[in-house]
C-alpha cells in the first residue's frame, strides 16, 4: 500500500512504540539499543520520569497562549541559559533551522542598525549542514540539498573546511559573520582544531564581524561540556541550539549577546509556536539534569571509555572502520565500507546509529548512558563488523571464480 505521507525519507521497515532509557521497543516486540538519539535529540533517553512529569504537569494546565503574553516557564528557562552561557539575550524556536534563521536576520540586522546594511554575507565552511530552510541550505552550500530549488538565497560565500588562507581572502565590506559548528555533525563529525576556532574569532574582531556558533547537535552536554566551544574556550556572539535541549519535544533557541541582538525590536521577527509553555517546561526539565553536579563530568567520563572501546574495536577490524571521531557522547566512525552498509549490520545486531557525510556513522547515546550500554554496544558494533568482513570475504571468493 502507498504511504499518504510525502516520501522525502528512505526510512527503515521499522517502527519503534516504547522506550526506557537507552532502549527501545519495537512494534515487533524487539528490543534495541539507542545510540542514534532520534539524531541526538534524545538527551536523556526515553520515558524519563523527570520529563515526563514536566510535561504531564504542565499539559494539565495550559499547552498554548501565544508570545503576546508573558510565559514565565520561558522566562526561567532563558534566564538559566543566560546563567550558564556566554549570552544575555534568548529567542525559542521549535527546531535548529529556526534557531539558524533568527541567527542569520540577527547579523543582517545587527549590522543594518549599525549603518551597514551591505554587510549581509554570510561565511561558510564546506561539509556544513544547518537546515533544510531556503537559507540554510543557502548556508550548509552542499549541491544535493540545493538542486532543485531555484536560485540559491544571496548572501552566503564558503570556503574550505580548516583553509584559513582561503577564509581570510574571502573577507570583504560585504561580510558581516562567520557561521560554523565546533564539531560538524552532518558532515561526519569533524571537530574544528581549538586554534582554527581561536582564530575565527580574532578575525571577528578585527573585522567587526559577528561570530555564530551552531552547536545544535554539539550543544546541551553532548560533548561533556555544556556546549561544545567551551573545549576550546572561544566564545561566539551568536549561537544556535535545539535537538538536546528539548529531549525529545520540539525546541530551539538563538542565544546571542545584548550588543550582537540590538537590531532585534519588537516585531521585527516571530514565532507562533517557539517558547510555548509545553516546550518550556520540558526544557527547564532538562537543565535540572543536565545543569546537576556531576552530570556533565559523567558525560565526558562515559564519552572516553567509550572512545577508547571504539578505538581498540578499529584496531580489531581494520578492514571496516577506518578512523574514530568525536568527543564525548558524540562519535563517529569512519568506515571502509559504505557506512549505510554498516548502519544496517548495526541495526540487524540491535544498535541504532546514523549515517553522516564523509562516509561516516554516528554514535550519538542519551546522555543518561554508563559503562554498561558501552560494553554493550561495542558487543554490537563487534558483530556489525563481523558480519561485514563475512560479507567481504563471500564477495572476494565469487570474483576468484
Amino acid at each position: 500500500m502507498t504511504s499518504p505521507l510525502l516520501p522525502t525519507f528512505a526510512r527503515a521497515d521499522l517502527a519503534f512504540e516504547r522506550g526506557d532509557g537507552a532502549w527501545m521497543m519495537a512494534t515487533n516486540g524487539e528490543r534495541y539499543l539507542d545510540f542514534g538519539g532520534g539524531i541526538a535529540v534524545s538527551s536523556l533517553g526515553h520515558s524519563h520520569p523527570h520529563l515526563v512529569k514536566a510535561l504531564t504537569d504542565q499539559a494539565q494546565k495550559i499547552w498554548h497562549t501565544s508570545n503576546l503574553y508573558q510565559i514565565p516557564e520561558g522566562e526561567r528557562l532563558a534566564q538559566r541559559l543566560v546563567d550558564a552561557t556566554f549570552a544575555d539575550t534568548v529567542f525559542f524556536t521549535n527546531s535548529g533551522a529556526e534557531a539558524l534563521e533568527c541567527a542569520i536576520k540577527m547579523v543582517r540586522k545587527y549590522h543594518s542598525v549599525s549603518g551597514h546594511p551591505e554587510k549581509f554575507h554570510i561565511i561558510t565552511f564546506e561539509g556544513a549542514f544547518h537546515g533544510r530552510t531556503l537559507a540554510t541550505i543557502a548556508a550548509g552550500g552542499q549541491q544535493k540539498y540545493l538542486e532543485g530549488f531555484g536560485p540559491k538565497v544571496e548572501g552566503f560565500d564558503q570556503v574550505p573546511f580548516g583553509d584559513l588562507d582561503a577564509l581570510k581572502a574571502a573577507i570583504t565590506p560585504q561580510t558581516g559573520a562567520l557561521l560554523i559548528e565546533p564539531i560538524q555533525g552532518e558532515g561526519g563529525i569533524r571537530p574544528v582544531p581549538t586554534p582554527f576556532l581561536r582564530a575565527l574569532r580574532e578575525l571577528c574582531d578585527a573585522h567587526d564581524l559577528l561570530l555564530i556558533f551552531d552547536e545544535v547537535q554539539s550543544g546541551v552536554g553532548r560533548t561533556g561540556k555544556f556546549f561544545a566551544h567551551e573545549l576550546g574556550g572561544v566564545t561566539p556572539d551568536i549561537m544556535a541550539i535545539a535537538k538536546g535541549i528539548g529531549g525529545g519535544f520540539p525546541m530551539g533557541a538563538c542565544l546571542a549577546t545584548r550588543e550582537a541582538g540590538k537590531g532585534m525590536t519588537a516585531g521585527v521577527h516571530g514565532t507562533t509556536f517557539g517558547g510555548n509553555p509545553l516546550a518550556m517546561s520540558v526544557g527547564n526539565a532538562v537543565l535540572d539534569i543536565v545543569l546537576a553536579d556531576g552530570f556533565l563530568d559523567h558525560v565526558a567520563q562515559t564519552g572516553l571509555l567509550l572512545k577508547q572501546r571504539l578505538a581498540e574495536l578499529k584496531d580489531r577490524h581494520p578492514g571496516v572502520i577506518a578512523e574514530v571521531r568525536g568527543e564525548g557522547l558524540l562519535m563517529g566512525l569512519k568506515t571502509v565500507c559504505p557506512n549505510t552498509d554498516f548502519a544496517a549490520a548495526a541495526r540487524d545486531a540491535h544498535l541504532l546509529t546514523i549515517p553522516a557525510g564523509d562516509n561516516v556513522v554516528r554514535l550519538l547515546p542519551p546522555l543518561i548512558v554508563g559503562d554498561e550500554e558501552v560494553r554493550e554496544a561495542i558487543a554490537r558494533l563487534d558483530a556489525a563488523c563481523v558480519k561485514i568482513e563475512n560479507a567481504q570475504s563471500a564477495a572476494q571468493r565469487g570474483a576468484a571464480k
